[in-house]
């Protein structure tokens, strides 16, 4: 075989291989490099007893919702049980019950908290629902 041809297929499986590695490259990156990303779009307050938080998912990936806390601390959840997974796919928001006293006009900081450690947190005041 002479040196040319040698030398022509060499070039092509060098090619050949960076195409399917920068492939393979770009494959992981869409599909484990995605981020979380939770909004707090509305606070329903009942009554002296409870609240409910309506969430979207607004990242790239599924979330894995493990805790609520209020001011930092643990809240009790009525509802759904958690920890539970939120699609990004999902056709409507999720909404997250939280039995906790309150009281009217008074402020909190309402944390939602993923499963990866990452909290995400808004400020509210008591009794005034939110959209």
């Amino acid at each position: 075989m002479s040196p040319v041809v040698a030398a022509i297929i060499l070039i092509a499986v060098t090619v050949a291989v960076s195409i399917a590695v920068a492939a393979w490259m770009g494959a992981l990156t869409f599909t484990w490099m995605g981020y979380e990303e939770l909004e707090i779009t509305s606070i329903t307050w009942t009554p002296n007893s409870a609240f409910t938080i309506t969430i979207d998912n607004t990242g790239t990936k599924d979330v894995t919702i493990n805790s609520v806390k209020v001011n930092h601390l643990a809240a009790t959840v009525s509802s759904p049980g958690l920890p539970t997974v939120f699609k990004t796919d999902a056709t409507e928001d999720l909404s997250i019950t939280v039995t906790y006293g309150y009281t009217n006009g008074s402020g909190y900081d309402v944390a939602v908290v993923t499963s990866s450690g990452h909290e995400f947190t808004d400020h509210f005041v008591g009794g005034q629902n939110e959209s």
